[in-house]
């Protein structure tokens, strides 16, 4: 059973997501500055695609009917290529090379592939006993879509497949919602930048790298406020400044949990902030402080590095989309897949496993967790291409039993 102390995963979510409607504004943006963001109002097509019927496959464009008898034999009048339509009305008797997306010539009903064809000084007929019937291998005039369709809906979320639609239905500019700017804040004393030497108890600041780059792949605008000393007037000057730039979230790193060094919670206090939770029963990310300063969320993550990863994935990412109108921005995007690995039997946290994921010889998903899970290394991270998710309180599983994954954003799946 999960600790009832803590919020479990879900709920933590949901209250992180509790009342979250898309922020006002929104900008049109050309197609190649669209990808990962959002949609603020539907789209219209604004043509007819294919425009005419055309063909599918290379070959022969002919009327059924006249190769219906044995050893038919019709003439070729003419071409039709892409762009190029034959421009006449085929005959009885007759037909026209066709190549693939070329427009059908009026008069023609079907396509005799180019591979089922015999062509003599008679002319061109069919190798194949059964010629093709009416209407093979034609793509028909809106197959696709049709000018006035709506063809995507306000808060869909643009990758590559959406951005080729827009493009088709002839839209260079996107209409979408807003970017929420995001505020990232690093405290630790412990801390340089990269490129610094770091004293002998000091270490280098990457997690802003990694929140950073899941806040823009989400449709964030970031803005990296720097790293600033353990000390409460410097907390709240960082939360200030974040404030001053109007700053939609704000992401503190490190500083979370109830250390002597630990002054995050004081600090958000002293500014104002009404405190929501600050612990959940999941393993990487047990210290999360959630919680609002006025119109500006709070979203405190731990220090640990792959703590502060699967946390921005979990909950920021989710909170990113929603205030850009995506209707899904909550929903579970885990996958099915079988252990490569024998699993223990899990307490009460869920665990977010780093692990590898292949495919076996059925093509099934196989996650495999990697050896080592502390939060605070990163190697078994960039190793891995999944979270193994294991629910609180769920028994042991034999290796190639079921389970659950999140894929990490850009994973490639092993042979």
């Amino acid at each position: 059973m999960a600790d009832d102390k803590l919020l479990s995963v879900d709920e933590a979510l949901a209250r992180v997501l509790a009342g979250v409607t898309r922020l006002s504004g929104e900008e049109d943006v050309p197609l190649s500055k669209a990808l990962s963001r959002t949609l603020a109002t539907d789209l219209v097509s604004r043509r007819t695609q294919p425009p005419v019927a055309v063909s599918a496959m290379d070959g022969y464009a002919l009327r059924a009917a006249d190769l219906a008898a044995s050893g038919a034999r019709l003439k070729v009048v003419g071409e039709s290529a892409a762009g190029h339509g034959y421009g006449a009305a085929l005959g009885a008797g007759e037909a026209a090379r066709i190549f693939t997306g070329a427009p059908v010539p009026a008069g023609a009903d079907t396509i005799l592939l180019q591979e089922d064809a015999t062509i003599d000084a008679a002319g061109v007929g069919s190798a194949s006993p059964s010629p093709p019937p009416p209407g093979r291998h034609i793509r028909e005039r809106g197959l696709d879509f049709r000018e006035g369709d709506a063809a995507l809906f306000a808060g869909t979320r643009l990758g590559p497949s959406e951005l080729a639609l827009a493009a088709a239905i002839n839209h260079p500019l996107l209409p979408v919602a807003r970017r929420p700017r995001v505020a990232l804040i690093a405290s630790g004393d412990e801390l340089v930048p990269p490129g610094a030497e770091p004293g002998p108890a000091q270490i280098i600041a990457c997690n802003g790298y990694a929140v950073a780059a899941i806040a823009e792949t989400a449709g964030a605008q970031v803005i990296d406020l720097g790293i600033f000393r353990d000390d409460i007037a410097e907390l709240e000057r960082g939360l200030e400044e974040a404030r001053a730039a109007k700053a939609d979230i704000v992401v503190t790193l490190g500083g979370a949990s109830v250390g002597d060094h630990d002054l995050l919670r004081p600090a958000l206090a002293r500014q104002g902030m009404a405190l929501d939770f600050w612990r959940i029963a999941m393993r990487p990310g047990k210290p999360l402080i959630h919680g609002t300063l006025g119109e500006t969320r709070i979203l405190g993550l731990p220090g640990n590095p792959v703590a502060a990863f699967v946390c921005a994935l979990v909950f920021l990412a989710p909170l990113i989309r929603a205030l850009q109108g995506d209707p899904r921005a909550g929903a579970d995007e885990s996958e099915a897949a079988i252990a490569g690995a024998p699993l223990k039997a899990n307490k009460g946290r869920r665990d977010y496993m780093r692990a590898t994921l292949t495919r076996d010889a059925e093509g099934r998903l196989v996650a495999t967790p990697q050896a080592l899970q502390d939060s605070s290394l990163l190697t078994e991270l960039a190793r891995s291409q999944a979270l193994l998710i294991r629910d609180a309180g769920a028994p042991t599983v034999d290796t190639g039993g079921a389970c659950r994954i999140l894929r990490l954003p850009g994973a490639f799946v092993g042979a």
